[in-house]
Order: C-alpha cells, then sequence, then structure tokens
C-alpha cells in the first residue's frame, strides 16, 4: 500500500505544516485562560492570560530547565522582548518550577506548592468558598469573592496590593491609614534574584510636598521633588526630551495617602526600580541612571552621601572594561544578601579599593580590586568588564590661565554693570508702573500682589498671566478688538479668564485702560460682564475678566448656521438682559454712565445664554442733573451711533437708547445694521424696518429661523419699540425704564414712532460715517469707529 507521502506531493505536506503551525498558535491563543477557579491547579510551562492577551501569568526560570529549574512564579508583558518581570509571587522563596504548581483550594487559598517545600500561601486570610482568581487587564492578579450569579461580591485579595520592584499604571504608591499597610517598591538583589535589594522607592506626602524619595538600605539617596500632574521637578526635562506622556494623581484622605499614574490607551509602561538604583520606564528612558547619587553627585534630586576624605569630587565609578597591569590585590565578600549597590558604598569608603564586580554569577556577593593599575582594554582575552575609580586628571598650570582669567574678570565686570544698568531700568519702569497704579487705586500697598484687592479688583502679576495663557499662545487667542487681541487663561485654582492685553499700537491706549478699570471696577450686576482685575507692569496693561463661554451675540446672530441656536425665547431674554443693564448705567449704579459703543459684539453670553454688556474704554460717566453733553471725539461703530452724537458730539442716555434700538432690530432680524436692503432705495436695517413697519408688512422682518418658536404679538411689539427707540430725535425717544415698562407690560398701549434716522445708508453716507468724511463733525472734533470684531 502506497504511503501518504508518496500520494501527496511535498509542496501540499508544507501547506498543511504551515497551516498547522498559524492556526495551532492562534488556538492554543483562544484556548488560553484567565482565571483560575477553586480545585484548579496551573503548572509550569502552562500561564494564565488576561483576556486582552497583555499579560501572562505563570512559573519562570532564568536558564533552561535541563540545567537549573529554580524559580519563581511572576506576571509579565506578552510581547515584550525583554522578558521583564512585573511581579514575584514568591521572590523569598525560589522553588523548583518543574514540580511546584499554583493551587487554588476549595475555601479559595491560592497556594505555591512543589515536592521540596512546605506551601506558599498568597492570600491565606483572604479567602471564600465562591472564588476565583484572574489574571485582569490592568496586569492585577485579583481573588474575587463571587456571588450566585457570577458578579463580584468583593475583593478578598490582589497582586497590586503586594509590589515588589515595578510600578504599573492603575498601582499605588503610598499607605493605608487603617491598615498602616505601605505600597512601596523594593529591588530585586541582582537581576537574576529576585529577593529584595537594598533600594526602595516610597511616595512621601510629607507637608504636601508629593515627591517620590529613593532610599538605600534606608537612607535617603534621592529625591524626585515636587510633583505635577504629569512630571516631577527633578524629572521633567527627562520627561520633556523623552516625549512621555504621563497623568499623574495624588490622593489624600482619611483612609490614605497615595500616587499612582496612567498613561494613553495601549501604551505599555512600567516604572522599574533596578537593583543598580536606576528607575526607568523600561527599557526606557532612565530618569535616574545606575548609581547616580553615589558619592559626590550633583545630578537633580541626589542626597549628598559621605565620603571619607580620600575621595574627590572629580572622582566617580564607571563601568569600563579594562585590563590590570601587574599584580593588584583583590578581596571578596560573598554574601548571598549584598548586591551591586553595597558593592558601590563599600569600595568608595575603602580608599585603596580602585574598582569592584559582582562575587558570583547571579549577581550577589562583591569583589574588590585594591591598588591595581588598568587600562581600557576592549577586545583583549583578560579584558573584564567591571566598575573602576575614574579620576580626571589636573592639566598642569600655564602662565596664560592668568591672561584668560583676567579677561574674564573684566568681561564679568562689564557684563555685571551692564546687568545693573538693565536691573536700575527695570525698577524705574516698575516704579512708573506703581504710580500709574497708584493713580487707579489710590494706594500701592492696597494692590500688589496677587489676590490682594484694591477697590474691588485684584492686581495680577506679569508672570502669572503669561502662565495662565500659555505665553499668550495663538490657540488662547479668542478675537481682536480696537484695544488689543483677547486671549483664554486659567488661574492655577482652575478658574477660566479671559485676559484683554492693550496693543502698543492700539488706537486706544491707557486713557480707555484707565477709563475702563476705574468704571467698571465700581459696577455690579447680573448683566454686566464682571472684572477680576488687571496687570499693569512696565509696557503691559491688561483687564482680567471673567470667561464667557459661547462668545459674543454677534457669534452666533449673524451666522446663518448659528443662528437657527437662538429661539425667540432666548432671543427676548437677551433683549430683556440688555435693558436691565443699560437701566442699571444709566440711574440705579454708583456712577451714572453712558456705554456709547453698545453692539452685538459687545454682548457677551455665559454659559446659559445670559447676556452681559462688555467693553467700558468708551463708556462717560455723568453728573446725575446733566441732561447731555458734547465730545470732540466722537468714539462708536457706524450703524450703531444716534444723528445727534454723529453729527455733533451731543450724546446722552438716549444714545444709548437709539444703540438698544438698533440692537433690537438686530436680534429680531438676524441681520446687521450696516446691510443695504433695498438697493433701489438705499435702505439700512433701520430704514427697512421702518418701511415695512408703515406699511403693516412688520412680521416680514423677522429672522426666518424663528418661525418655529415665535410669539407674533412679541416680534411686532419689540420691532414697534425699536422703532421708537431710533427715532430722529433724543427728545422722541423713550428712556430705558421706559423701554422695560414697554417690553414687560404688554397690554400697555405704545405711542406712533416718527421718522427713523439715518432710514438709508445714503444718509449715513453723508454724514461721513461710511465715506471717513467728517464735514458733518464740529471742526475741532475727532472721530473713531471701533471694529465690528468682539474685544
Amino acid at each position: 500500500m502506497a504511503s501518504l507521502k508518496s500520494l501527496l506531493p511535498p509542496e501540499f505536506l508544507l501547506f498543511i505544516l504551515s497551516w498547522w503551525c498559524l492556526w495551532g498558535e492562534r488556538l492554543a491563543h483562544v484556548q488560553a485562560k484567565s482565571t483560575l477557579k477553586p480545585g484548579e491547579a496551573l503548572r509550569y510551562p502552562d500561564q494564565l492570560v488576561s483576556a486582552d492577551g497583555r499579560f501572562r501569568l505563570g512559573f519562570f526560570t532564568f536558564s533552561s530547565p535541563d540545567v537549573s529549574d529554580v524559580g519563581y512564579l511572576g506576571i509579565w508583558y506578552s510581547d515584550d522582548a525583554y522578558n521583564t518581570k512585573l511581579w514575584v509571587a514568591n521572590r523569598d522563596r525560589p522553588i523548583s518550577v518543574s514540580t511546584g504548581n499554583l493551587t487554588m483550594e476549595a475555601d479559595g487559598q491560592l497556594r505555591i506548592v512543589n515536592s521540596g517545600g512546605s506551601p506558599i500561601p498568597l492570600n491565606s486570610k483572604q479567602t471564600a468558598p465562591n472564588s476565583t482568581a484572574t489574571l485582569d487587564n490592568s496586569g492585577n492578579f485579583i481573588v474575587k469573592d463571587l456571588n450566585p450569579d457570577g458578579s463580584t461580591k468583593r475583593i478578598l485579595w490582589e497582586s497590586f496590593d503586594y509590589p515588589t520592584d515595578t510600578l504599573l499604571p492603575g498601582m499605588k504608591l503610598g499607605i493605608n491609614n487603617i491598615t498602616g499597610k505601605e505600597w512601596k517598591l523594593t529591588s530585586w538583589l541582582s537581576e537574576q534574584v529576585a529577593a529584595p535589594g537594598g533600594f526602595s522607592l516610597e511616595w512621601s506626602p510629607a507637608n504636601g510636598t508629593r515627591q517620590l524619595v529613593m532610599r538605600h538600605r534606608g537612607n535617603m539617596y534621592w529625591l524626585s521633588g515636587v510633583g505635577s500632574e504629569s512630571d516631577f521637578q527633578n524629572l521633567g526635562y527627562k520627561m520633556t526630551l523623552d516625549n512621555v506622556y504621563y497623568n499623574f494623581s495624588y490622593i489624600f484622605n482619611e483612609n490614605e495617602s497615595y500616587f499612582s499614574y496612567s498613561v494613553p490607551n495601549g501604551r505599555i509602561s512600567r516604572l522599574v526600580l533596578s537593583s543598580d538604583g536606576m528607575l526607568t520606564d523600561n527599557p526606557k528612558p532612565i530618569y535616574v541612571t545606575r548609581g547616580m547619587c553615589f558619592g559626590y553627585s550633583l545630578e537633580p534630586g541626589c542626597v549628598q552621601q559621605n565620603s571619607p576624605a580620600c575621595r574627590t569630587s572629580s572622582q566617580k565609578f564607571e563601568q569600563r572594561s579594562v585590563q590590570f597591569l601587574g599584580p593588584r590585590a583583590s578581596q571578596w565578600d560573598d554574601n548571598s544578601n549584598t548586591s551591586i549597590g553595597d558593592c558601590w558604598t563599600k569600595c568608595w569608603s575603602n580608599c585603596s579599593c580602585v574598582g569592584f564586580d559582582s562575587y558570583s554569577g547571579n549577581g550577589t556577593g562583591c569583589l574588590f580590586h585594591e591598588s591595581g593599575q588598568f587600562v581600557e582594554e576592549n577586545t583583549g582575552i583578560n579584558a573584564q568588564n567591571i566598575y573602576v575609580l575614574i579620576t580626571p586628571k589636573t592639566p598642569a598650570k600655564k602662565w596664560w590661565i592668568w591672561i584668560i582669567v583676567a579677561v574674564v574678570a573684566v568681561l564679568a565686570a562689564v557684563i555685571l554693570g551692564c546687568l545693573y544698568f538693565l536691573r536700575k531700568k527695570k525698577l524705574r519702569r516698575d516704579q512708573e508702573s506703581n504710580q500709574e497704579v497708584a493713580l487707579l487705586f489710590g494706594d500701592t500697598k492696597e494692590a500688589s500682589n496677587d489676590g490682594k484687592k484694591g477697590h474691588d479688583v485684584k492686581v495680577f502679576s506679569f508672570p502669572s498671566i503669561v502662565a495662565a495663557t500659555e505665553n499668550f499662545s495663538t490657540e488662547n487667542k479668542l478675537g481682536q478688538g480696537g484695544f488689543g487681541p483677547v486671549y483664554k487663561g486659567k488661574l492655577p485654582e482652575g478658574q477660566e479668564i479671559a485676559v484683554k492685553r492693550l496693543s502698543r499700537s492700539s488706537g486706544q491706549g491707557l486713557v480707555e485702560f484707565k477709563n475702563e478699570l476705574i468704571l467698571i471696577a465700581k459696577l455690579q450686576h447680573m448683566n454686566l460682564v464682571r472684572l477680576l482685575g488687571c496687570c499693569v507692569e512696565g509696557d503691559e496693561k491688561m483687564l482680567i475678566y471673567e470667561y464667557m463661554p459661547n462668545k459674543s451675540l454677534d457669534f452666533f446672530l449673524f451666522d446663518p448656521k448659528k443662528r437657527g441656536l437662538l429661539d425667540w425665547k432666548q432671543r427676548r431674554n437677551i433683549i430683556e438682559g440688555i435693558a436691565q443693564g443699560l437701566l442699571y448705567l444709566h440711574r440705579y449704579s454708583r456712577l451714572r454712565i453712558i456705554h456709547r459703543d453698545l453692539k452685538a459684539s459687545n454682548i457677551l453670553l455665559d454659559n446659559d445664554m445670559n447676556p452681559k454688556i462688555s467693553d467700558f474704554g468708551m463708556a462717560r460717566v455723568f453728573g446725575r442733573n446733566a441732561a447731555d453733553a458734547i465730545t470732540q471725539r466722537v468714539v462708536g461703530t457706524y450703524g450703531y451711533m444716534s444723528p445727534e452724537y454723529a453729527m455733533g458730539g451731543n450724546f446722552s442716555e438716549k444714545s444709548d437708547v437709539y444703540s438698544f434700538g438698533v440692537l433690537m432690530l438686530e436680534i429680531v432680524s438676524g441681520q446687521k445694521s450696516s446691510g443695504i436692503y433695498n438697493p433701489e432705495h438705499h435702505l439700512s436695517l433701520v430704514g427697512y424696518a421702518w418701511e415695512l413697519w408703515r406699511e403693516g408688512k412688520g412680521l416680514e422682518l423677522m429672522d426666518s429661523s424663528l418661525v418655529e418658536s415665535h410669539s407674533e404679538h412679541q416680534i411686532l411689539r419689540c420691532i414697534h419699540v425699536g422703532l421708537l427707540c431710533v427715532q430722529e430725535f433724543a427728545v422722541d425717544r423713550p428712556t430705558m425704564s421706559d423701554v422695560i415698562s414697554m417690553l414687560s407690560n404688554e397690554s400697555l398701549p405704545l405711542p406712533i414712532p416718527k421718522q427713523a434716522a439715518f432710514s438709508t445708508q445714503r444718509q449715513l453716507t453723508e454724514t461721513g460715517l461710511l465715506s471717513g468724511e467728517k464735514e458733518s463733525i464740529p471742526a475741532s472734533a475727532t472721530i473713531t469707529i471701533s471694529e465690528m470684531d468682539p474685544r
């Protein structure tokens, strides 16, 4: 009978073998389990695999079982080429892995059992009959007490509570204040011996400093410095260079105090404390190098060690490949509990010691080299890779060194003189800034530091605002106005702010800055933007406001897509809020104020879309008994300025009423006041509304997006009130208290409006507001037209 090999071609047999290897491996992964149940056992080389396949738990050795099967039960990453062990269960008691197994007894107790010794319990006092042990996707080996339906009743035990030399995301470093249990890392004795070594990494929240402390044999060795959200003071520059991203957490409460961290999903991370004092996110980056803080060290975080008089600050031990010349004396310490860090300290303290290495092949014990000479040798037969004492050669002194010293001294004197001059100049500039603040507050002592109040506002330092705005980054820029740019910022306590920075090239300047600061500091109303403080330092002058997340009214109103977000109820609320804010300014504030630049871009919206009037740089204070005033400097925005103000510089409360009327018509129509709405007659928005109202077609002015939500009666009443506000003569316009009565009392009869001012764009052009002409303005007056962008 023909054999299978003779019937099938070799190519087909090769295909069948390849298929079996590929799918056999996948089937083995599918069949791998993550949970151990009562009565089950895990034996070498079987492993538990987390549900996502990232972690494995099993027995391991450092050599082939045929040579030595002494090893441990541990956890490691499945795809780690370095095979780094993340946790070891029996680090003090290695076993014979060929006869060892991990069992779960009927009562839920986990035990490591091997034929050569007594069982090693893992959770001796934390058991329950109906329990399981699962390797979690976080790398945590967890014993759970289960409910009858299979859900978790409670956690009985977890490997994260018993860290070895590795900190994984989600693990804790700290202390349980109730049980007194401490979570800390302890290095291995050597790379092949998992027993506790000489280094430990602990969490120290003393005095709220939040820092990591590394110790060697109980003595402080290295300090991380104060921790932030993503780095530590003595590690930040290394984390920046290595482009590592962490999220650090600091927990302080009556039950526990600890540090933990997390990383973006999918990234492998583990902070490892090695037997020679390295702290690394294995295999890189390295945050604390091996032996970094032994002897004299100026590295960040190192705690100065006691050193004998025979050692100098320039000496250090480095691992080199060397060959000794001639005879040398050697001593050894075969103590199996001694690690390479212990060898380091002993050799440093022994003045005759010039090098050291581990004594045994597993990295324990010490071999010291004394009174010998060596040269670096990388290829020789007798070359040894050991730690040797490096003493830099002192160069011979030469006469020209003194010339260099003299030149350096002269340069230093010149530099110091320049620095002194610049310092004096800065102090003089700061003094001038303080004088400016004194003019604003009356007393510089009252407003000198962040958080110290001066007339209801805070004075912030320039560095604090730079930090809050991330150095005025373009990503934080909210807008640009006549005053200058506006930036979003965030104070250390988490409060969001808007920073209005006076531009050096601004057409406005210190007058408007002081004007706005003095005025708004004395105003408090729910429909006025709240000023938090200011910053005056040298040429820098800034106003700090509460941050309005919904930007300004024009952002929604004049955008074809976004205006649909404003239904009639919201628009009516905005109209009433602006009216209440204006009434407060005109009648009920400590100062009687005319705003002079009321427009959609100066109405900010808070989280709930409530309006807040902003930008008081052009506002003017009125006497209680004054009716109007004349200015030689006309400021404002065309389309919003009343005729008596635009053409003659005459302004009063009725100037703001006119601007409010224009704003009402914009809110109802969703259109800008500066547009042309009838090309034949050059109608402005005001003129267009006037013509529609006269023809009985007022509803045609309504924004089409309000069809679903509008009240016909309320829409027509708002248009009617708006037209009353934009009448040509100021005496005919209502006051803001009249406006609020007409809006709130819908049964109140309304007077018939007279001819609206600036009803056509041609009239605006004739005044010079669109063409830039100034004939209609008093000869001695100047005019400033502000931008439409929010400031």
